[in-house]
């Protein structure tokens, strides 16, 4: 028997996402990082609103957002040293996307929620624990791990790797990280306490040199220095060589840098994996794919690769067939692959704009990246428009039920299978559903109007404007569409159920 279900190496923004996915649902788990205590830095510094929607969904949204902003202008100053406000494009809400704008905060802050969501769950990273070796077999995993207590033989059913781009199981497992590294695309990066700026703007510089951008990171004292390097150029981040930086690319002695922090230097390593899975073995995050941070999607592609993963291992675990883990790579894989793309384009266009290039559209905000065609996203009905099995589930407002007033994404908030049937027929449905698998599923039937106490009614059209009528839909615990069916046929639902989870008998 293994000592625990799942070992996690890594404890960044994925590995505290999957062990919180994996301790909301009484899953046995360990995670360790090799790192003494919590990594400073802001390193990635921008959320997607998937990313906020699945926090709200994991319960820390509102902290998170309380120490970011999604309102932040921009100043880009020429190269006379004249400055254009260039506002941030900000997206109100709708009524199926309740964020819509990207959220700047620093990478630490989001750890720092993750670990006290962890905290709350019943767990705890453990420090300064580094996994020394491990062999796996068709049933699990042995590894070896040192840390202060020293040394200790742990039995494992499956091993993630979030241990970053440099990641040594990836290496051992002989997993190819397809790609490239261009020395000549290179990146000073850190964190300094400066003076003469002021903290309401992302304060951007064009040169012929290359670009600098100064931007303060919300709920700190400290902004954020990125700067291109050309070959030549210094070459070691250190707080003398942002100071020379500064003053060669503003043509400005009142900016003065007066401490540093985090100091990186960033290359241009463009790679991703071919497979997620070895086996027992499972990557996800920067173990699996590295890339710019152009377009703000590395941090957000990690958190969703373990919000994917969680509820698969989860599962299976529980019973349900170990298959279920091959959709994790089918469906994860060409997300990667559009990641390194774009993030590639808007690289590219930044270096030749000798500055930053946004781009703000439905998969940028990684609200249109979905799995339609895998093997998990099941359409009883013909082709057609509108959402499809696949696709991210809309939220939708002002559904009444017993007096009081919910949404849809209150429905799906939990580590539970949701039911969704669009009108009255579906009411045998999801009954005889929810008698089979108990709490792991829960249903709900929406209406235009009052027939019965036990259903919800869609007062305003929100929901059936996103979701249809004479429908019923099975949402995936990561709150994307799994099973559409028009046939109110219960074996039909049942058998999608059984591949994603297992009978409550």
């Amino acid at each position: 028997m293994p000592n625990t279900d799942v070992l996690i190496v890594g404890a960044g923004p994925t590995g505290l996402t999957l062990a919180c996915t994996l301790a909301q649902r009484k899953v046995r788990f360990r995670i360790i990082e090799a790192s003494p205590s919590p990594q400073a830095g802001s390193r990635g510094k921008g959320l997607q609103p998937r990313t906020l929607e699945l926090f709200d969904d994991l319960g820390i949204v509102d902290r998170v957002i309380g120490n970011g902003s999604s309102d932040m202008n921009m100043l880009q100053y020429d190269e006379t040293g004249a400055s254009t406000e260039v506002p941030r494009r900000y997206l109100p809400p709708r009524p199926d996307a309740p964020y819509l704008s990207a959220l700047l905060t620093p990478q630490w802050r989001v750890e720092e929620a993750l670990r006290a969501r962890l905290g709350e769950l019943g767990g705890e990273v453990e420090f300064g624990v580094t996994l020394s070796s491990y062999v796996q077999d068709d049933d699990g995993v042995t590894v070896q791990l040192a840390g202060s207590a020293g040394e200790e033989t742990l039995r494992v059913s499956w091993l993630i790797g979030c241990d970053g781009g440099k990641s040594s199981i990836r290496q051992q497992e002989g997993i190819s990280f397809l790609g490239e590294t261009l020395e000549t695309v290179r990146m000073m990066l850190g964190d300094v306490r400066l003076t003469g700026l002021d903290r309401d703007h992302w304060h951007v510089w064009r040169s012929a040199e290359g670009f600098l951008a100064l931007c303060p990171l919300p709920s700190t004292d400290t902004f954020q220095l990125q700067a291109s390097i050309a070959p030549g150029q210094d070459d070691q981040p250190s707080r003398e060589a942002f100071q020379r930086l500064i003053d060669r690319r503003t043509g400005r002695q009142d900016i003065r840098v007066e401490e540093t922090g985090w100091e990186s230097m960033w290359r241009a390593n463009v790679r991703m994996v071919d497979r997620y899975r070895a086996g027992r073995v499972l990557l996800a995050g920067d173990a699996a794919h590295v890339h710019s941070p152009a377009g703000g999607q590395g941090m957000n592609t990690g958190i969703q690769d373990a919000y994917n993963l969680g509820w698969k291992l989860a599962a299976v675990l529980g019973g349900a067939d170990v298959s279920l883990i091959d959709t994790y790579g089918e469906e994860r894989l060409p997300i990667a692959s559009w990641v390194l793309g774009v993030s590639n384009e808007l690289m590219n266009a930044a270096v030749a704009a000798r500055g930053f290039v946004l781009s703000r559209d439905e998969k940028t905000l990684q609200l249109g990246l979905g799995y339609r065609g895998c093997s998990l996203s099941q359409d009883q009905r013909p082709d057609g428009d509108g959402l499809r099995a696949g696709d991210r589930a809309p939220d939708a407002p002002g559904l009444s039920g017993a007096g009081e007033s919910t949404r849809i994404f209150d429905l799906l908030r939990g580590p539970h299978i949701t039911l969704l049937g669009f009108g009255t027929r579906w009411r045998s449905v999801v009954d005889a559903c929810a008698a089979t698998f108990g709490n792991d599923v829960r249903s709900y039937v929406i209406t235009a109007s009052p027939h019965a106490a036990t259903n919800l009614v869609d007062e305003q059209g929100h929901a059936r404007a996103v979701y249809g009528d004479d429908t019923l839909f099975v949402i995936r615990p990561d709150n994307y569409v799994g099973l559409v069916v028009a046939d109110a046929d219960p074996a039909l639902v049942m058998d999608y159920l059984r591949h994603i989870t297992v009978p409550a008998s």
